[in-house]
């Protein structure tokens, strides 16, 4: 029988498919991602299922649709009635393991934005009987990631399975501020490790002003990046003690903001090599215009996780903050990728790299992610590398998405999948007629008078995004005009354009309605 491939799975948190050597990007440093491009495949238009965090990563963990999986937005935790990948893949034989970020559940432990309001002049039922759903996830089995709770280790407080990793070691959060089964090892490390931490401990800085930006206090060998490499190399030496085949996921909370890269990160990139997007500062769409008067008028507060608008000054800094996270990541997965070798199982290894969603980075004036579909918020980095396989293809062009990891690592690792996965294997299946890109908001933000639910299409030629309740919407040739600057839903000369791309996304979400369960008797 042939022997399984082992596999590492790389992420990265809100990190642009530009913002990479391989992806082109001229001035950021990331040699170690751009070598295992350079022997596998890379993709090129491989889109978001959903532009935030939980709700794509629990596209990515089932291969199926926020719509279906119901984790529509932050705050709704990865239901345990959904099957996952790694439960196969552990299934069939192989060792499971999540190391970084996992954000499947809630880790903040703030009250909810949306709630079940009673009305006074209606019977109100009783809480069991207020949501759609019986099993609503708001259960104490989704309260793992809450790092208010987070007194032990994760790996203490479950049986050996969380969504079928059977080993657990998680940092929640971002910057400094991450928590979890990180923070737990680094107040053993350094004690007093909360004087370090946070904006009211920062080191003095001069230069890189900017929202959410501070020199961390926080050293190098203590910043998050360094425990998740060290820790990833300890599991897999422990691992190929062993005769089994692995899986190891291996995910960075960076270079999510805040930004604030630790020791010789934090200067390694000069502002002033940092070029502004082109489309920096133009556009006029309602939520545009609003932010930026926002940001004029001092009554937008850019500390949050809502998009704002930025100066061309603050654009830079952020731009060199972000290079210098992504450099450290890059320095991190070197020297897990060295460890595969040294341990000798490097050829039968195959690295993945991928990130949850973009960010603005300053793409018209904006910055962070949520409501407005541009390029660098849905398309993400996409690379492949199987040592076992002549990468005869190095550049794929093909429309992909989040949902088609799942299905592409069962395949290789000789799985069947389960009944409803909507991913396709890359390898060995048609690209779709376009990629679909689902959110809902779940509050109101600058630039909008209440939540929004955004659908967009994507075709080989264009990206066109609708909004319930609103009375524009956004339609853009990609290939005339790639930074997304003239809108032409509402152009005359456009009008078929339009309307064969709302065939195409009917068509587009008819097929990807869900086909579970499936039927107990035959008709």
């Amino acid at each position: 029988m042939k022997k399984q491939p082992n596999f590492l799975f790389i992420m990265t948190d809100q990190h642009r498919a530009d913002h990479l050597g391989c992806y082109g990007n001229k001035i950021v440093k990331t040699p170690n991602i751009d070598k295992v491009a350079a022997t596998g495949t890379r993709w090129d238009r491989f889109y978001v299922a959903n532009p935030i965090c939980m709700p794509n990563r629990a596209s990515i963990m089932t291969g199926r649709m926020s719509s279906l999986h119901g984790s529509r937005h932050n705050g709704i935790p990865l239901s345990h009635d959904h099957t996952t990948f790694v439960e196969l893949l552990r299934e069939a034989g192989y060792s499971t393991a999540l190391i970084g970020k996992s954000h499947l559940q809630s880790f903040t432990g703030l009250p909810a934005t949306n709630a079940y309001t009673p009305n006074e002049k209606l019977h109100t039922p009783p809480t069991p009987l207020r949501d759609a759903f019986k099993n609503n996830r708001h259960g104490s089995e989704y309260d793992l990631e809450d790092t208010t709770k987070w007194e032990r280790p994760l790996a203490e407080r479950i049986d050996d399975n969380f969504y079928g990793f059977e080993h657990v070691e998680v940092a929640t959060d971002h910057g400094d501020h991450a928590g979890g089964d990180y923070l737990l090892w680094a107040k053993q490390q350094h004690p007093d490790f909360e004087s370090l931490v946070g904006k009211e401990n920062a080191l003095p800085f001069e230069g890189m002003e900017a929202p959410q930006a501070w020199r961390t206090a926080v050293p190098e060998a203590l910043y998050s990046t360094n425990w998740i490499a060290q820790q990833s190399e300890q599991w897999l030496a422990d691992q190929t003690k062993t005769d089994k085949p692995f899986f190891l996921k291996m995910s960075f909370p960076d270079p999510h903001h805040p930004f604030n890269p630790p020791g010789k990160y934090w200067d390694m990139y000069d502002p002033a090599d940092m070029e502004l997007p082109a489309s920096f500062g133009k556009g006029e769409l309602p939520p545009l215009v609003a932010m930026r008067e926002a940001m004029e008028n001092g009554t937008d507060p850019r500390d949050n996780q809502s998009p704002f608008a930025v100066t061309a000054d603050e654009t830079r800094n952020i731009l060199a903050l972000t290079y210098g996270l992504i450099t450290m990541v890059d320095d991190a997965i070197g020297r897990v990728l060295e460890q595969l070798e040294t341990l000798g199982v490097a050829d039968n290894t195959i690295v993945i790299f991928t990130s949850d969603h973009g960010d603005y980075m300053g793409d018209h004036g904006l910055m962070l992610k949520l409501l407005m579909h541009y390029q660098g918020l849905i398309k993400v980095p996409f690379i492949w590398s199987d040592p076992t396989q002549s990468a005869d293809q190095p550049l794929c062009s093909e429309l992909a998405s989040s949902i088609d990891i799942a299905s592409t690592i069962l395949a290789r690792a000789g799985v069947q999948a389960y009944n409803g996965i909507q991913g396709r294997d890359l390898f060995n299946s048609e690209p779709p007629l376009a990629a679909i890109v689902e959110e809902d908001s779940q509050r109101t933000m600058t630039g909008f008078d209440k939540p929004q639910r955004v659908r967009t299409v994507v075709t080989e030629r264009y990206r066109m995004s609708l909004r319930q309740g609103e009375d524009w919407h956004e339609l853009y040739d990609l290939e005339n005009d790639p930074d997304e600057m003239n809108n032409l839903f509402d152009d005359p000369d456009s009008q078929s354009v339009k309307h064969e791309l709302m065939e195409t996304m009917v068509r587009q979400m008819i097929e990807l309605q869900d086909r579970a369960p499936l039927p107990a008797y035959r008709a």
